[in-house]
């Protein structure tokens, strides 16, 4: 039997539709437009793609972006000041710092120093403790568009083993943390893990999150899986080899066109839920 295919630029592209006439809906009733505003620090391609990506798709939907770009040179204290700028905005509803920044910004600072109700990409250490918590907050976006994906294809997630290959703060942890709020038996794993084959054979859905092209082996899973890749390396590769899996597990992610769009959707949306908590608490 071929494998159900887990298409998120499809379903992208259907919450999207909803999402434009929820904005349209929330600027009638008085509101102002949402907006994102993304920091970029340097001038590394691959990341100025994926900030033009996440600025068109505020466009596609009628949300508003602000796009600040700072110099590869820029300090800690200089990105923190643009940081609490935004913070205390009253026209931005969220703000994501792309990832990676160069290495004498101290990251981790930066992304606590975003104030929670615009933490829209889930990547603050208190909203991850609240999200682990079951508590309300903003989940990191690529786990968040993974569990939406996994919502909409009504995939069961109570009681299965999952397996997550991965322990990055904003990707593998998380990831880890929702499916375990949703009721499954998680294990996390990583490159370093010993008898990696032996627990990816265990899964019933497995999450590549790892970072490295194809570091796991088709034959390691087993058949009837679902397979989630959270990869992406040049040449269309992704963490996980598909060759041979296509006709073998029950559900598969493509790569591109699997895991990517659905980490853009949650972060528009959840800029939205952030302009609409905010029209909320101003009509109290």
């Amino acid at each position: 039997m071929p494998s159900l295919i887990l298409d998120g630029k499809s379903l992208a592209q259907s919450r999207e539709a909803m999402l434009k006439k929820s904005v349209d809906k929330l600027m009638a009733a008085g509101a102002c437009q949402p907006v994102l505003a993304t920091l970029l620090v340097g001038d590394d391609p691959s990341s100025a793609t994926y900030v033009q990506m996440k600025v068109n798709a505020c466009a596609r939907v009628g949300m508003g972006s602000r796009k600040i770009e700072l110099p590869a040179s820029t300090t800690t204290e200089e990105l923190l000041a643009q940081i609490d700028q935004l913070n205390r905005d009253p026209d931005v509803s969220g703000i994501l710092l792309q990832h990676p920044v160069p290495a004498q910004i101290d990251e981790r600072a930066c992304f606590d120093a975003i104030a929670l109700e615009k933490d829209v990409d889930g990547v603050t250490t208190e909203g991850f403790g609240r999200m682990a918590m079951a508590e309300p907050a903003y989940g990191s976006a690529t786990p968040a568009g993974i569990m939406t994906l996994l919502r909409h294809y009504d995939i069961e997630l109570e009681g299965k083993h999952a397996v997550v290959i991965g322990r990055s703060p904003i990707l593998g942890k998380p990831m880890a943390a929702m499916l375990l709020n949703a009721n499954a038996t998680v294990t996390i794993c990583h490159s370093r893990t010993r008898n990696l084959s032996e627990l990816v054979g265990q899964a019933d859905i497995l999450v590549g999150a790892v970072g490295q092209p194809e570091l796991i082996r088709a034959d390691w899973i087993r058949d009837g899986a679902v397979v989630i890749d959270a990869g992406y390396h040049p040449g269309g590769i992704g963490d996980i080899e598909k060759t041979g899996l296509e006709n073998r597990v029950s559900a598969l992610t493509p790569v591109p066109g699997g895991v990517g769009p659905m980490t853009i959707n949650a972060l528009i949306s959840q800029t939205l839920d952030s302009a609409r908590a905010k029209r909320a608490a101003k009509n109290r």
